[in-house]
C-alpha cells in the first residue's frame, strides 16, 4: 500500500467512525441531560431515537445520492454538515434545538458511512481487504470506546464537549479528503440528465417519508401515553396513524421499481430474513444493555460518568479483543458455534443483570459487561459470516443493506423497549424486569442459532 493509500484510509477512516462514536458517547451523557433539561427517561430517550432514525434513513439514501452527485462531493458535504451540527448542538437553547442538531449531525456522518466503504473499494486496489479491514476497525472502535470518551469528557468538562469533541476529527479529515479523494468524473454520474422527478424515484422518496412518518408517529404516540402514565384518544390515533402509514409503507416498497427498503428479497430468500431477524434481536438486547446500563450505574448506584465510561470499556475492549479470535474459529468451524456460545454468554449476562441490587459489587456489572463484550465480538463476525452465507452472491448488495436496517431497528427498538420498562425513573425494579426481557430474548436466539444453523447446514 503506497502513501497516498494510506493518507486516503486515515482521512476516510477519520469521517466514518464519527457516527458510530456519536450513537456511543451519549450512553453516558443520558443522566446528564435529563438533570440539564428536567426531563423523565421517557422525555430524554429521544436523543437516542432521533440519532438512529436519521441513520437508519439517510445511509441508504445518501449512498444512492452519491450515484447522482459523486462519492467524493458526498463525503466532503457531510464533514461540512457534521461540523455545523458540532457546534451548534451545545448552543441548544431547549432539548427540541439539541435533538434537531443531533437529527442534522446523523444526516452528516451517515453521508460519509454511506460512501466511505465505496471510496475505499474503488481507489485502494493494493492489499484492499486489509484496507477494510481497518475501515472495520475504526468502526467497531469508535462505537466500543464511545463510552470511555464521553465519560471522560462529562467528568472534566460537561456534556457540550461531546460534541465540540468531533470538531478536530473533522476539520483534519476534510483537509486530508480534499488532497487525497480523487475528484469525481462528471460522466461517471447522471445527475446533469436527470429530471428532479426521476431522482427522487431513484431514491423513493415516497418511501422514505412514509417510513419516516410513520415510524415517527408510532414511536410519539407509545412514548407519550408511557410518558402520561395513561392511554386517551389522542395517543391512541396517533399511534393508529403510524401504524396505518408503516402499513403503506409495505406496500409502496412491494410495488416500488427502486424501494428504499426491497421487502420483496425477504420473501424470496428465507434463510437471509432469518439472519436479518436474529440481528435485530440481538441489537435489541446489546444496546438495551449499551444505555440502560450508564444510567443504572449514575441514577441508581450514583458512580460518576468518569468511573461509569471506564467500567464500560470493560465492554469494548472485549468485544474488540474477541472479534479477531472470533474470525480466525468461524473460518474454520462456521458461524452456528460461535452464534450459539453468544446467545449463552447473552442468557448469563442478562441473567447476571436481574440479580443486581443497590449493593451489588461493581465487579458485578464488570461481569456482565464482559460476557456482552464478548458475545458482540462474536456476533459482529458471526452474522455477518452467516448474512453471506445465506445470501446469493448477486445481491450480496442488497442484503448488506437490509443488514445495516436490521441493525438500526433493534436500535430503535430497545430504545423504546429501555422508556417503557423504566418510564420516568430509573429504578432498580425497572432494571431488573429489563433483565428479565432480556433473558428471555437471549435464550430465544439460542434456540434460532441452534434451530436455523442446523436446517441450514442439513439442507
Amino acid at each position: 500500500m503506497n502513501v497516498r493509500s494510506r493518507w486516503l484510509l486515515i482521512c476516510i477512516g477519520l469521517g466514518v467512525l464519527l457516527n458510530p462514536l456519536n450513537s456511543s458517547m451519549i450512553a453516558v451523557a443520558i443522566a446528564r441531560l435529563q438533570n440539564v433539561y428536567h426531563l423523565d427517561y421517557t422525555g430524554v430517550s429521544w436523543i437516542i431515537f432521533s440519532f438512529y432514525i436519521a441513520s437508519a434513513v439517510a445511509q441508504p439514501v445518501m449512498g444512492k445520492a452519491s450515484d447522482l452527485f459523486g462519492r467524493r462531493r458526498i463525503f466532503l458535504t457531510g464533514l461540512a454538515v457534521a461540523f455545523v451540527a458540532s457546534l451548534l448542538a451545545p448552543l441548544s437553547p431547549s432539548f427540541g434545538w439539541l435533538i434537531v442538531f443531533r437529527i442534522v449531525q446523523a444526516i452528516g456522518t451517515s453521508m460519509m458511512v454511506a460512501v466511505g466503504m465505496a471510496i475505499v473499494r474503488i481507489h485502494i486496489t493494493e492489499k484492499q481487504a486489509t484496507a477494510l479491514s481497518v475501515m472495520s476497525i475504526f468502526l467497531s472502535g469508535a462505537a466500543a470506546i464511545g463510552p470511555f470518551i464521553g465519560g471522560v469528557l462529562i467528568h472534566w468538562w460537561d456534556w457540550p464537549a461531546i460534541f465540540f469533541v468531533n470538531v478536530p476529527f473533522v476539520v483534519a479529515s476534510f483537509l486530508l479528503a480534499w488532497r487525497t479523494i480523487p475528484r469525481d468524473d462528471p460522466q461517471a454520474y447522471g445527475v446533469r440528465n436527470m429530471t428532479f422527478r426521476k431522482s427522487l424515484e431513484m431514491i423513493d422518496a415516497p418511501g422514505i417519508l412514509l417510513f419516516t412518518v410513520g415510524l415517527i408517529a408510532l414511536l410519539v404516540g407509545l412514548m407519550s401515553a408511557k410518558s402520561a402514565g395513561h392511554v386517551s384518544y389522542g395517543h391512541v390515533i396517533v399511534g393508529l396513524v403510524g401504524l396505518v402509514l408503516l402499513t403503506v409503507f409495505v406496500r409502496h416498497e412491494l410495488k416500488a421499481t427502486s424501494p428504499f427498503i426491497p421487502l420483496r428479497t425477504f420473501a424470496q430468500y428465507p434463510a437471509m430474513t432469518w439472519v436479518n431477524i436474529e440481528f435485530m434481536l440481538v441489537n435489541v438486547l446489546f444496546y438495551s444493555l449499551f444505555f440502560g446500563i450508564p444510567s443504572y450505574l449514575q441514577i441508581v448506584r450514583h458512580i460518576s460518568e468518569f468511573h461509569t465510561g471506564i467500567l464500560m470499556l470493560s465492554l469494548g475492549l472485549c468485544s474488540l479483543i474477541v472479534s479477531p479470535i472470533a474470525g480466525r474459529w468461524i473460518d474454520k468451524s462456521g458461524p452456528r458455534p460461535a452464534l450459539i456460545l453468544s446467545g449463552i454468554l447473552m442468557t448469563l449476562g442478562s441473567v447476571w443483570i436481574v440479580t443486581l441490587n443497590h449493593t451489588s459489587p461493581v465487579i458485578s456489572v464488570c461481569l456482565a459487561l464482559a460476557a456482552f463484550g464478548i458475545s458482540n465480538g462474536l456476533n459482529n463476525v458471526g452474522m455477518q459470516a452467516a448474512l453471506f452465507k445465506s445470501s446469493p452472491k448477486e445481491i450480496i448488495g442488497v442484503a448488506s443493506g437490509l443488514f445495516n436496517t436490521s441493525r438500526y431497528l433493534g436500535t430503535i427498538i430497545s430504545s423504546l423497549l429501555i422508556s417503557i420498562v423504566m418510564g420516568d425513573t430509573l429504578s432498580v425494579g425497572g432494571f431488573r424486569l429489563l433483565g428479565v426481557i432480556l433473558t428471555v430474548i437471549a435464550l430465544s436466539l439460542v434456540f434460532m442459532s441452534w434451530r436455523h444453523r442446523k436446517s441450514g447446514e442439513e439442507s
